[in-house]
């Protein structure tokens, strides 16, 4: 697991007044909610909880201390699936059947009441199919548990990274639908939400997978709402993990949507190479630095892509160079160092959902439906098939322009410039 960064120091925790009355129902109280601090909150956090507050449809269930130890089978080791910032996560069983996933605060970690009071607060108000859905918590005498969805295949960190011998890797068509899920999921926070958020630790530790790999964001204890009209940034303690942490919040503490955007250049990054954000001394050739972000961009510098994509794809079904460089250039325009040359997520889900359709495309060419990983990138079906490509998203490019230029004479904002080729 990736260490958080060092200047991230545990805050004081508060203490938490637990106003169930620890039956396990839905109450239309503003019991629902725990109490938070008014004094030491900013007002990010005031703004959350009269918005959590006034959204009575999206209270989540109170669990009893009890309840949760009874479907945990008293969280004995066995059932444990893991462990984060946060504390350990166990595996268990609601007395409706429904199969959870709960998560206990280690009162001795670096997280506290702070973290979990963002993380109901947050995960009650947001829903969406790509983040994690949150049955309910416990807020009992000091415990702090938080109870989730459970999601079969773990992480994305589990399926790319340090894989067992009897592990196989992901193929490329699941890897690139695991970034558009996660895109779809910013996109969501980013732009749909009644108040927009900023997610502030996107990494592949935080993206879980259900059973047909679909991809959900989890972990909202660092969560911020985002900016008023009339502010172009958040201001706020620097936190997060290393080697995802966008530079220019990390030196500032200025946050913006767009370091989310940067968090998730690294996470495609990791998709696209299989190694590791903050990678081992070992593998870091052709450049000092144990970040993945300089090491691809210093063979990118060099024209060698061949040496960044991950080697298992070629064994998984191969795929198609073109589109594999696009990619590559996707994240690396997440990854520009100036924020505001950045794309912005919806961009970036769109870039997304052409790679995919015409990845699958170039499957369903393919003899029998089989690949033939000596030919990938190479043969003659995906050549036509990439030419398609580029003739649909020039016209894609053109419509959007158009659209963003009749905008501009309308004398309304548009949301962004066109986005640009991804052949760049």
């Amino acid at each position: 697991m990736m260490p958080c960064c060092f200047c991230f120091a545990p805050g004081r925790k508060k203490n938490l007044t637990n106003k169930s009355d620890n039956k396990s129902k839905l109450d239309k109280s503003d019991k629902m909610i725990p109490k938070l601090d008014k004094s030491s909150s900013s007002s990010s956090s005031e703004r959350a909880l009269e918005t959590v507050r006034d959204a009575a449809e999206y209270r989540c269930r109170i669990f009893s201390f009890q309840e949760l130890a009874t479907a945990t089978k008293n969280f004995r080791d066995t059932s444990m699936i893991g462990r984060g910032g946060f504390g350990p996560v166990y595996q268990g069983r609601l007395d409706t059947g429904e199969k959870v996933a709960v998560k206990m605060l280690d009162n001795s970690g670096p997280q506290g009441d702070k973290e979990f009071l963002v993380e109901v607060l947050m995960l009650s108000y947001l829903h969406h199919e790509n983040l994690v859905h949150l049955f309910g918590y416990c807020a009992e005498g000091d415990q702090r548990l938080l109870v989730y969805e459970y999601m079969p295949l773990g992480s994305v960190e589990d399926h790319i990274h340090d894989l067992k011998d009897d592990q196989e890797g992901l193929d490329w068509i699941t890897r690139i639908k695991i970034a558009r899920g996660a895109a779809k999921g910013l996109a969501y926070l980013h732009n749909e939400a009644e108040n927009p958020v900023i997610y502030r630790d996107l990494k592949a530790s935080n993206i879980l997978l259900d059973d047909e790999y679909n991809a959900k964001l989890s972990d909202f204890g660092l969560a911020k709402f985002g900016p008023s009209k009339d502010m172009s940034h958040v201001s706020t303690r620097v936190m997060g993990t290393h080697g995802y942490c966008a530079p220019e919040y990390a030196y500032s503490g200025k946050l913006t949507a767009k370091s989310d955007i940067y968090s998730f250049g690294v996470v495609l990054l990791e998709l696209i190479s299989g190694r590791k954000a903050l990678m081992d001394s070992c593998d870091c050739t052709d450049t000092s630095s144990r970040y993945l972000v300089h090491w691809a961009r210093t063979l990118s510098r060099a024209n060698h892509m061949d040496q960044i994509v991950d080697p298992k794809l070629s064994r998984k079904g191969g795929f198609s160079k073109k589109l594999m460089e696009r990619t590559l250039q996707m994240a690396l325009k997440c990854l520009h160092e100036d924020a505001n040359a950045r794309p912005v997520i919806t961009e970036v889900v769109t870039s997304l959902d052409y790679i995919i359709e015409y990845s699958l495309r170039g499957r369903i060419h393919r003899r029998g439906g089989r690949v033939d990983t000596n030919r990938a990138g190479t043969s003659t079906e995906m050549d036509v098939i990439e030419e398609e490509s580029d003739i649909l998203e020039r016209k894609r490019v053109l419509e959007e322009a158009l659209s963003w230029a009749d905008k501009c004479r309308r004398g309304s904002q548009p949301t962004a410039t066109p986005s640009p080729n991804l052949k760049s």
